[in-house]
Protein backbone atom coordinates (compact mmCIF):
# COMPACT_ATOMS: atom_id res chain seq x y z
CA UNK A 1 0.00 0.00 0.00
CA UNK A 2 1.22 3.48 -0.87
CA UNK A 3 0.30 6.59 1.10
CA UNK A 4 0.41 10.20 -0.02
CA UNK A 5 1.91 12.62 2.48
CA UNK A 6 2.52 16.34 2.06
CA UNK A 7 5.36 17.79 4.13
CA UNK A 8 7.08 21.16 4.33
CA UNK A 9 10.74 22.10 4.69
CA UNK A 10 11.56 23.84 7.96
CA UNK A 11 14.54 26.06 8.55
CA UNK A 12 14.81 26.04 12.33
CA UNK A 13 16.29 23.13 14.26
CA UNK A 14 16.73 22.31 17.93
CA UNK A 15 14.52 21.43 20.88
CA UNK A 16 13.03 24.90 21.19
CA UNK A 17 11.95 24.97 17.56
CA UNK A 18 10.53 21.45 17.86
CA UNK A 19 8.46 22.39 20.91
CA UNK A 20 7.11 25.47 19.13
CA UNK A 21 6.17 23.32 16.13
CA UNK A 22 4.29 20.83 18.32
CA UNK A 23 2.38 23.65 20.00
CA UNK A 24 1.35 24.78 16.51
CA UNK A 25 -0.05 21.31 15.81
CA UNK A 26 2.80 20.02 13.61
CA UNK A 27 5.21 17.11 13.99
CA UNK A 28 8.95 17.70 13.43
CA UNK A 29 10.53 15.16 11.10
CA UNK A 30 13.71 14.48 9.15
CA UNK A 31 14.23 12.95 5.70
CA UNK A 32 17.51 11.20 4.80
CA UNK A 33 18.86 8.29 2.78
CA UNK A 34 19.65 9.63 -0.68
CA UNK A 35 22.47 12.06 -0.04
CA UNK A 36 20.82 15.19 1.31
CA UNK A 37 19.06 15.57 4.65
CA UNK A 38 15.94 17.70 5.01
CA UNK A 39 14.27 19.02 8.15
CA UNK A 40 10.51 18.70 7.71
CA UNK A 41 7.21 19.67 9.25
CA UNK A 42 4.44 17.06 9.00
CA UNK A 43 0.69 17.17 9.55
CA UNK A 44 -0.18 14.65 12.30
CA UNK A 45 -3.31 13.32 10.54
CA UNK A 46 -1.40 11.87 7.59
CA UNK A 47 1.33 10.36 9.74
CA UNK A 48 -1.10 8.78 12.21
CA UNK A 49 -3.00 7.22 9.32
CA UNK A 50 0.21 5.48 8.21
CA UNK A 51 1.00 4.31 11.74
CA UNK A 52 -2.48 2.83 12.19
CA UNK A 53 -2.31 0.95 8.90
CA UNK A 54 -1.38 -2.74 8.95
CA UNK A 55 1.68 -2.06 6.80
CA UNK A 56 3.19 0.29 9.36
CA UNK A 57 6.91 0.74 8.74
CA UNK A 58 6.60 -1.30 5.52
CA UNK A 59 4.25 1.23 3.93
CA UNK A 60 5.57 3.17 0.95
CA UNK A 61 5.10 6.92 1.33
CA UNK A 62 4.82 9.20 -1.67
CA UNK A 63 6.12 12.53 -0.39
CA UNK A 64 5.28 15.96 -1.74
CA UNK A 65 7.90 18.27 -0.26
CA UNK A 66 6.80 21.92 -0.17
CA UNK A 67 9.73 24.33 -0.24
CA UNK A 68 12.28 21.82 -1.56
CA UNK A 69 14.92 23.28 -3.84
CA UNK A 70 15.02 20.04 -5.85
CA UNK A 71 13.06 16.79 -6.14
CA UNK A 72 9.72 17.92 -4.72
CA UNK A 73 8.33 14.41 -5.20
CA UNK A 74 10.09 11.57 -3.37
CA UNK A 75 9.42 8.08 -2.04
CA UNK A 76 10.19 7.12 1.55
CA UNK A 77 9.63 4.65 4.37
CA UNK A 78 8.79 5.47 7.97
CA UNK A 79 12.04 4.35 9.57
CA UNK A 80 11.38 5.44 13.16
CA UNK A 81 9.16 7.62 15.33
CA UNK A 82 8.90 8.81 18.94
CA UNK A 83 5.73 8.87 21.05
CA UNK A 84 4.98 10.73 24.27
CA UNK A 85 4.68 8.03 26.98
CA UNK A 86 1.91 9.92 28.77
CA UNK A 87 -0.28 11.43 26.05
CA UNK A 88 0.56 9.02 23.21
CA UNK A 89 1.14 11.92 20.82
CA UNK A 90 3.74 11.49 18.07
CA UNK A 91 6.74 13.68 18.90
CA UNK A 92 9.11 13.07 15.98
CA UNK A 93 9.41 10.98 12.82
CA UNK A 94 12.33 9.70 10.74
CA UNK A 95 11.64 9.22 7.03
CA UNK A 96 14.06 7.16 4.94
CA UNK A 97 14.17 8.10 1.27
CA UNK A 98 14.48 5.17 -1.15
CA UNK A 99 15.04 4.62 -4.84
CA UNK A 100 12.39 2.66 -6.73
CA UNK A 101 15.12 0.96 -8.78
CA UNK A 102 17.19 -0.37 -5.85
CA UNK A 103 16.35 -3.33 -3.55
CA UNK A 104 15.50 -2.50 0.05
CA UNK A 105 15.48 -4.53 3.26
CA UNK A 106 12.40 -4.06 5.40
CA UNK A 107 10.64 -5.80 8.28
CA UNK A 108 7.13 -6.76 7.18
CA UNK A 109 4.33 -7.63 9.66
CA UNK A 110 3.04 -11.21 9.91
CA UNK A 111 -0.74 -11.59 9.72
CA UNK A 112 -2.31 -14.84 10.95
CA UNK A 113 -5.37 -15.89 8.95
CA UNK A 114 -7.63 -18.94 8.67
CA UNK A 115 -9.57 -18.77 11.91
CA UNK A 116 -8.97 -20.78 15.08
CA UNK A 117 -6.26 -23.45 14.63
CA UNK A 118 -7.29 -27.10 15.05
CA UNK A 119 -4.84 -27.51 17.95
CA UNK A 120 -6.34 -24.58 19.83
CA UNK A 121 -9.79 -26.18 19.57
CA UNK A 122 -8.26 -29.24 21.27
CA UNK A 123 -6.99 -27.10 24.14
CA UNK A 124 -3.60 -26.04 22.77
CA UNK A 125 -2.09 -22.57 23.01
CA UNK A 126 -1.31 -20.48 19.91
CA UNK A 127 2.11 -18.78 19.93
CA UNK A 128 2.80 -15.92 17.52
CA UNK A 129 6.57 -16.41 17.65
CA UNK A 130 7.51 -13.81 15.00
CA UNK A 131 5.53 -10.61 14.71
CA UNK A 132 7.42 -9.60 11.57
CA UNK A 133 9.88 -11.03 9.07
CA UNK A 134 12.70 -9.29 7.25
CA UNK A 135 12.52 -9.29 3.45
CA UNK A 136 14.55 -7.96 0.56
CA UNK A 137 12.86 -6.74 -2.63
CA UNK A 138 12.32 -3.79 -4.92
CA UNK A 139 10.01 -1.14 -3.47
CA UNK A 140 7.31 -1.94 -6.02
CA UNK A 141 7.20 -5.59 -4.84
CA UNK A 142 7.12 -4.75 -1.12
CA UNK A 143 4.12 -6.51 0.52
CA UNK A 144 2.08 -4.77 3.20
CA UNK A 145 2.18 -7.93 5.33
CA UNK A 146 2.86 -11.67 5.11
CA UNK A 147 -0.21 -13.88 5.52
CA UNK A 148 0.19 -17.14 7.45
CA UNK A 149 -2.66 -19.66 7.55
CA UNK A 150 -2.54 -21.25 11.01
CA UNK A 151 -5.91 -23.04 10.85
CA UNK A 152 -4.50 -26.54 10.05
CA UNK A 153 -1.98 -26.47 12.90
CA UNK A 154 -2.38 -29.21 15.50
CA UNK A 155 -0.81 -29.41 18.96
CA UNK A 156 3.01 -29.48 18.85
CA UNK A 157 3.15 -28.25 15.26
CA UNK A 158 4.13 -24.96 13.65
CA UNK A 159 5.16 -23.05 10.54
CA UNK A 160 8.80 -22.09 9.90
CA UNK A 161 10.19 -19.29 7.77
CA UNK A 162 11.12 -21.80 5.07
CA UNK A 163 7.48 -22.87 4.89
CA UNK A 164 6.15 -19.41 4.08
CA UNK A 165 4.67 -19.18 0.63
CA UNK A 166 7.00 -17.96 -2.10
CA UNK A 167 6.37 -14.43 -3.34
CA UNK A 168 7.67 -13.17 -6.64
CA UNK A 169 10.54 -10.76 -6.20
CA UNK A 170 10.60 -11.17 -2.39
CA UNK A 171 13.40 -12.92 -0.50
CA UNK A 172 13.17 -13.81 3.20
CA UNK A 173 16.29 -12.96 5.18
CA UNK A 174 15.51 -14.58 8.56
CA UNK A 175 16.79 -18.04 9.55
CA UNK A 176 14.86 -20.61 7.51
CA UNK A 177 14.33 -22.84 10.58
CA UNK A 178 12.98 -20.05 12.75
CA UNK A 179 9.41 -20.66 13.96
CA UNK A 180 6.84 -18.09 12.82
CA UNK A 181 3.70 -19.45 14.49
CA UNK A 182 3.06 -22.62 16.52
CA UNK A 183 0.54 -24.41 18.73
CA UNK A 184 1.83 -25.76 22.04
CA UNK A 185 0.27 -28.29 24.39
CA UNK A 186 -1.45 -26.78 27.43
CA UNK A 187 0.23 -27.10 30.81
CA UNK A 188 -1.62 -29.51 33.09
CA UNK A 189 -2.78 -28.44 36.55
CA UNK A 190 -0.51 -31.02 38.17
CA UNK A 191 2.54 -29.78 36.27
CA UNK A 192 1.71 -26.18 37.06
CA UNK A 193 1.25 -26.98 40.75
CA UNK A 194 4.53 -28.91 40.82
CA UNK A 195 6.31 -26.01 39.15
CA UNK A 196 4.93 -23.51 41.63
CA UNK A 197 5.69 -25.80 44.58
CA UNK A 198 9.26 -26.39 43.47
CA UNK A 199 9.72 -22.67 43.03
CA UNK A 200 8.53 -21.93 46.56
CA UNK A 201 10.67 -24.73 48.03
CA UNK A 202 13.77 -23.58 46.21
CA UNK A 203 13.26 -20.05 47.41
CA UNK A 204 12.65 -21.03 51.05
CA UNK A 205 15.34 -23.71 51.40
CA UNK A 206 18.42 -21.46 51.69
CA UNK A 207 16.81 -19.56 54.56
CA UNK A 208 15.96 -22.78 56.43
CA UNK A 209 19.47 -24.19 55.91
CA UNK A 210 21.02 -20.93 57.03
CA UNK A 211 18.94 -20.90 60.19
CA UNK A 212 19.83 -24.51 60.86
CA UNK A 213 23.53 -23.78 60.48
CA UNK A 214 23.30 -20.78 62.77
CA UNK A 215 21.43 -22.81 65.37
CA UNK A 216 23.97 -25.65 65.12
CA UNK A 217 26.88 -23.26 65.44
CA UNK A 218 25.38 -21.59 68.50
CA UNK A 219 24.57 -24.94 70.09
CA UNK A 220 28.03 -26.40 69.47
CA UNK A 221 29.79 -23.28 70.62
CA UNK A 222 27.72 -23.02 73.78
CA UNK A 223 27.87 -26.69 74.74
CA UNK A 224 31.64 -27.03 74.86
CA UNK A 225 32.29 -24.16 77.28
CA UNK A 226 29.49 -25.43 79.46
CA UNK A 227 31.12 -28.88 79.76
CA UNK A 228 34.53 -27.42 80.51
CA UNK A 229 33.08 -25.07 83.07
CA UNK A 230 31.01 -27.79 84.70
CA UNK A 231 33.81 -30.35 84.97
CA UNK A 232 36.52 -28.07 86.31
CA UNK A 233 34.71 -26.20 89.04
CA UNK A 234 32.94 -29.28 90.41
CA UNK A 235 36.09 -31.21 91.26
CA UNK A 236 38.64 -28.41 91.61
CA UNK A 237 36.55 -26.28 93.87
CA UNK A 238 35.77 -29.05 96.30
CA UNK A 239 39.30 -30.43 96.23
CA UNK A 240 40.83 -27.02 96.62
CA UNK A 241 38.68 -26.14 99.58
CA UNK A 242 39.54 -29.39 101.34
CA UNK A 243 43.29 -29.03 100.73
CA UNK A 244 43.31 -25.45 101.92
CA UNK A 245 41.26 -26.38 104.94
CA UNK A 246 43.61 -29.26 105.78
CA UNK A 247 46.79 -27.30 105.15
CA UNK A 248 45.86 -24.37 107.31
CA UNK A 249 45.80 -26.21 110.66
CA UNK A 250 49.25 -27.77 110.09
CA UNK A 251 50.78 -24.37 109.52
CA UNK A 252 49.17 -23.04 112.69
CA UNK A 253 50.51 -25.94 114.78
CA UNK A 254 54.09 -25.36 113.60
CA UNK A 255 53.92 -21.66 114.43
CA UNK A 256 52.54 -22.48 117.87
CA UNK A 257 55.36 -24.96 118.57
CA UNK A 258 58.02 -22.42 117.58
CA UNK A 259 56.55 -19.85 119.98
CA UNK A 260 56.72 -22.39 122.76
Amino acid sequence: MKFDLTVAVREQAGKGAARSMRRAGKIPAVLYGQGDCLLLSVNPEGLIKILKSQAGSAALISLTVDGAKSKPNRTALLRDYQVDPVTGAVLHADLFEISMSKPIRVKVPVKIIGGIPAGVKEGGVLHHNMRDVQVECLPAALPDYIEVDASPLTIASGIHVKELGAREGVRFLDDADQMVVSVAAPMSDAKLEALLTSGVGAAGEPEVVAKGKEAGADGAGGAEPAKAGAAAPAGDAKGGEKKEAAAAPKGDKKEAEKKK
